[in-house]
């Protein structure tokens, strides 16, 4: 075994003992640190490089709670791990059994970037090592940025400018000795700690990464536009959308696609910035969770989405099958689809229909088959523009991790969409800007940590 693999496995085993949310006191004992941490550029790159925690495991949470599909009666019954079944009707309290669960797989892959960028303060920066030395920091700022922002997707409720200096946020570890208390943080300093991180990545990581299970500077920006898009400030969304766009562009023609295929797109395709898989839990197998009718009808008959993403069920209902991941997993990282479609909902909310309109048929013409003349949508005015690209966004980026928190910034907006989930002939509501929207952290690192529980 290389020494690089020896001091990766090692590392790991100590990280995986120490990401048990912060605790005080975990452990007895810390362990000799110069048999774990990596001593080159090298070693943090190889640490930064393994895939099966740092994009292995994205958090399902959030497209659990969504409301792009429902589950029958017999299958909400029939999942064995309660936590799916609490998830699907908004439970109050006690979502989430002991680890693993979101929390921990987002907070190791916290501090495995912790790790890296302590290591990287004590390997000296020099004229040999500088790109790859920059780049994995780059990295590291990427991961740990990606992380906050999908922990603060479950966790915390919608920003708002009103409340955010007092709204709970996240624990921001920020180094990775675990015998520090966590301690929440506030959502603005969240989100500023997401946007700290990502305006220094943006500095450091190249434009074009080598494989992209590792980030780059177009995937910086994309981030960085979500973060703002999230926070509802427009202006920066677009900006950072426009900046990445300028860099990477490109779109996949889904003409060139198999819609019969079980699973039509292939892992890292050509619109993907940034791979993060995120593991299908049972409620969102494509057999059990079923397309909200809706949703499934609105898709017209040229429009190859229809025929991409979903498949049909025994029972006549459709299932989703179009994760940019070429399996069953979800797609939870960055695309170019959504870089388009951010730019566009940003310029429309700036008054430019026009604009936004052309970005917005630039990807549609690419989903839409050639066989017939594509018929490019308009707008009378930006707000019709804003109405037409938030439903073509709900119908473009369905389970990717995204339209929970599209639920939680539009109902701040206004948006007012209230879900309802009908179980065993009980119904369940979720109203819009309800407590329930931040989910509750999981009780043993409540218990472990201390740290105050979110409101219900």
């Amino acid at each position: 075994m290389s020494n690089i693999k020896r001091t990766i496995i090692l590392l790991y085993i100590v990280l995986v003992a120490s990401s048990l949310y912060g605790c005080k006191k975990f452990l007895d004992a810390k362990p000799d640190s110069k048999l774990v941490v990596p001593s080159t550029v090298g070693d943090v790159q190889a640490l930064l490089d393994y895939y099966p925690r740092v994009n292995n495991f994205g958090a399902s949470a959030c497209e659990s709670s969504a409301d792009n599909y429902y589950l029958t009666d017999a299958d909400w019954s029939a999942l064995t791990n309660p936590d799916n079944q609490r998830m699907y009707i908004w439970n109050k309290d006690h979502l989430f059994t002991a680890s693993p669960n979101s929390w921990g797989q987002l907070y190791d892959v916290v501090n495995i970037a912790n790790t890296s960028l302590l290591s990287l303060s004590s390997i000296e920066r020099s004229s040999a090592n500088a790109a790859d030395w920059d780049n994995a920091k780059g990295q590291a700022l990427y991961l740990r940025s990606q992380s906050f922002l999908q922990a603060a997707a479950i966790w915390c409720l919608a920003y708002d400018p009103n409340t955010a200096s007092t709204d709970l946020g996240l624990p921001l570890r920020l180094d990775p000795d675990f015998n520090k208390p966590s301690v929440r943080s506030s959502v603005a300093e969240t989100y500023q700690q997401i946007i700290t991180d990502l305006n220094t990545a943006i500095r450091l990581l190249p434009i074009k990464p080598l494989q992209v299970m590792r980030s780059s500077k177009p995937a910086a920006y994309a981030l960085l536009a979500r973060t703002y898009l999230f926070m509802r400030d427009y202006n920066k969304a677009g900006l950072y959308a426009d900046s990445c766009l300028q860099l990477n562009n490109t779109l996949i023609d889904y003409n060139t696609l198999s819609a019969t295929a079980t699973f039509p797109f292939k892992q890292f395709n050509a619109e993907v910035l940034v791979e993060n898989f995120v593991p299908v839990p049972p409620n969102l197998s494509k057999v059990r969770a079923k397309i909200v009718a809706d949703l499934y009808n609105s898709y017209s008959s040229n429009d190859l989405r229809k025929t991409v993403f979903f498949s049909k069920n025994s029972d006549g209902s459709f299932g989703f099958k179009g994760s940019y991941e070429g399996s069953n997993g979800l797609f939870g990282g960055i695309a170019t689809d959504e870089v388009y479609l951010m730019r566009a909902e940003c310029t429309a909310r700036q008054g430019n229909a026009t604009q936004a309109m052309i970005d917005l048929n630039t990807l549609l013409k690419t989903r839409y088959s050639n066989k017939v003349a594509y018929n490019p949508f308009s707008a009378a005015t930006p707000n019709d523009a804003l109405n037409i690209i938030l439903i073509e966004r709900r119908k473009e980026l369905l389970y990717r991790c995204l339209r929970w928190m599209d639920l939680k910034r539009l109902n701040k907006e206004g948006a007012n969409i209230s879900l309802t989930r009908t179980v065993n002939g009980q119904t369940y509501i979720l109203p819009s800007n309800d407590l329930r929207y931040a989910l509750p952290i999981p009780e043993d690192v409540i218990v472990l940590s201390g740290m105050n529980q979110n409101l219900r």
